[in-house]
């Protein structure tokens, strides 16, 4: 029977535990005292040992209690019960206890990794399962040492269609830690389990089933020889830290995959290699391979020699050399024939599109393939082995089998229109090159769910695009947020406002064609609106297209006493003006109304000059974005000098006054 007494006192560091327990059981006049040990009261339940006293705080509460090698001959015993609820129990007492290293040395000093192996390879318990685990954990008794009997019962488990949680989970847990333990079990394992019978646990609701099945795929992964290795993932949805950190794993042991090729070069007496890039040829310019007694050799090369050209790559007598740097070595001619035989359509496109430019301004294929391949193996960190705490993931990678492929083939047909908004030219390639990375990364940043997604996400991502959000950023920056930037945009701004009110004015001095009002809504009467120069009057005329009728009429402005516009205005509260009327503005004097054409940008001029002349703020839409665009542009050209200098928040002290002036020149 386990014993628990709790209690307070004060004992020294330097007193050895066995008579600090000796002195606390004489104290409740308990025999034995070597029968008894220390326990944190905490939810860990951790014995006390020489080892791990020092970690004991002030104030912390233990619990006297049966000592280790006690508790595990207890369990040992009442595991083996005939009565399978005393046997349940035990083994849920022990699951709980397998977590402390003390009593698992000693439980597995008895042999009870024997006595649950003996119970799982007959029946079924969780507890069975979870106190075998907890025990394994500590790393105590190595793996090697199952039968292949053992691991048939629990594969059996894994693969049953109904199984309890508990259970399956244990079981999924076993048999990771036995592949990433063990070559030779790994070889047992993968005979009694395949992919396939996993992928049922991925497509449930379980999110812990779910983790502990991409555990064991990435385990298999890791140690399956490179032609057997898979990717199934299939599974996107709302997931925890750890199943994210799985879904990583799998990412990037997917993607190391890659680096063989990568790191190959090309060798260019390789027929099957080379046959590759005639392959390319033939796609592109729907050519048959010419046999070898077709033409002098001259002219075949010549053919090819111009062929090569065009496809972009950089020796055009033997592109073979362009793949011999590593990387990406032949990884870019992997992914060039996947694009030219699963997007026929777009690599022929791509290559008679370049091929009629200019030199200058063609986008190089071949060169731009090899160039990406090498970009994206750097994005996706191709090589490089899993970080332990890392969770970033993309979902993307588990919906196509082919998911680097048609990663390619997406980003270099957007190479190649950002090379046409560009419109750059050979001298301009890094240059793209380095746009096509931000374009990438910003993509890739908002964690797109299928490849298709990320393919409208970088049609939004234009050349243009790219600008707009750099320049925002820039004006975002630390630099542009400080105190003297403040203070110049806010000298600036009168400026600029004065600057945008000229522009109305002018624009009020140039006239509009307003339609006229009437009551019989005729559409062929119009009348037209000027300002006079010195800004003091406006002159009207009142004229049909067919009749060509002309009213002159002259109106001033101290005459005008307020501007009104929408459903304040006189003419719009008639019946029916409202909705045939979407946008218009009025001045009350001597009753003239204008109705502006449905082009806003009209109603803003108007609206905005008539303001300007009675003195008013300006407060249309057009105002706002005029000022932000010319402000920020006398912004950049005003700090163009100091670019990459730090701006202080607070002016330099200003000096002293020297003791005297001898110092100064007199020029007469």
């Amino acid at each position: 029977m386990r014993m628990n007494y709790t209690f307070s006192f004060f004992f020294s560091q330097k007193k050895p535990l066995s008579a600090i327990i000796k002195e606390v059981c004489e104290g409740w006049s308990l025999g034995n005292h070597e029968n008894f040990a220390l326990q944190n009261a905490d939810s860990t339940n951790f014995y006390i040992t020489e080892k791990n006293r020092n970690d004991i705080k002030n104030g912390s509460i233990l619990r006297l209690t049966t000592s280790p090698s006690q508790m595990a001959g207890q369990l040992h015993e009442r595991i083996q019960s005939s009565s399978m609820d005393a046997k349940l129990e035990a083994l849920k007492d022990l699951a709980n206890s397998s977590r402390d290293v003390t009593f698992a040395q000693e439980f597995i000093n008895l042999d009870g990794i024997s006595l649950l192996t003996q119970m799982v390879e007959s029946d079924l318990l969780s507890f069975t399962l979870t106190a075998f685990v907890e025990l394994m954990d500590h790393g105590i008794v190595s793996w090697d040492t199952f039968s292949v009997a053992f691991i048939k019962k629990i594969a059996g488990y894994v693969n049953k269609s109904a199984m309890d949680t508990a259970v399956l989970q244990r079981s999924l847990a076993i048999l990771e830690s036995m592949v990433l333990n063990s070559q030779d079990l790994y070889q047992k394992v993968a005979q009694e389990i395949t992919i396939g019978q996993l992928i049922p646990h991925l497509q449930g609701t379980d999110q812990d089933i779910q983790t502990y099945t991409i555990a064991v795929i990435n385990a298999l992964f890791l140690k399956a020889p490179e032609d057997k290795r898979q990717n199934v993932i299939r599974s996107p949805k709302p997931i925890n830290d750890e199943m994210a950190h799985q879904l990583y794993v799998l990412q990037v042991l997917t993607f190391n995959l890659l680096e063989d090729r990568m790191m190959t070069k090309m060798d260019p007496q390789d027929q099957a290699q080379r046959d590759i890039i005639f392959e390319l040829r033939r796609i592109a310019f729907d050519v048959e391979c010419e046999p070898n007694n077709s033409g002098s050799i001259e002219k075949r090369k010549s053919m090819y020699t111009r062929d090569y050209k065009k496809l972009g790559f950089i020796n055009h007598v033997n592109p073979a050399m362009d793949f011999t740097q590593i990387p990406p070595g032949m990884l870019a001619l992997d992914n060039m024939l996947y694009f030219a035989r699963h997007h026929q359509d777009a690599y022929i496109r791509i290559v008679l599109e370049n091929s009629s430019r200019e030199d200058k301004h063609e986008c190089p294929f071949g060169r731009s393939s090899i160039e990406l391949t090498k970009m994206l193996c750097e994005i996706l960190k191709v090589g490089e082995l899993p970080s332990e705490n890392c969770h970033d993931f993309h979902p993307m990678f588990f919906t196509h089998d082919r998911s680097f492929e048609e990663f390619f083939c997406i980003c270099i047909q957007l190479l190649n229109k950002t090379w046409k908004e560009m419109r750059a030219t050979s001298e301009d390639f890094n240059k793209v090159m380095q746009v096509v990375r931000e374009q990438i990364m910003r993509a890739l940043t908002q964690k797109p769910n299928s490849l298709d997604q990320l393919k409208s996400r970088l049609q939004n991502l234009s050349y243009t695009e790219i600008l707009k959000i750099r320049q925002s950023e820039r004006m975002n920056q630390e630099d542009f947020q400080s105190r003297p930037i403040l203070e110049l945009r806010e000298k600036i701004q009168p400026e600029i406002m004065e600057l945008i009110k000229q522009q109305r004015l002018n624009r009020l001095c140039d006239g509009t064609c307003f339609r006229k009002i009437s009551s019989r809504r005729r559409q062929d009467k119009f009348w037209y609106c000027r300002l006079s120069p010195n800004h003091k009057s406006c002159t009207t005329e009142i004229w049909r297209r067919a009749l060509r009728e002309r009213c002159p009429m002259t109106l001033y402005r101290k005459n005008v006493s307020t501007v009104v516009t929408g459903k304040d205005c006189p003419h719009m509260k008639e019946k029916g003006s409202l909705k045939q009327n979407k946008v218009s503005v009025s001045t009350v004097y001597e009753y003239l109304n204008f109705i502006a054409s449905p082009d806003k940008h009209e109603y803003c001029v108007w609206t905005d000059g008539l303001n300007a002349l009675l003195g008013k703020e300006m407060t249309s839409d057009f105002t706002k974005s005029d000022m932000d665009t010319l402000l920020s542009m006398e912004m950049k050209l005003r700090l163009l000098d100091l670019e990459n200098i730090q701006i202080p928040e607070a002016p330099p002290p200003i000096p002293k006054e020297p003791s005297n002036y001898d110092f100064v020149y007199d020029c007469n």
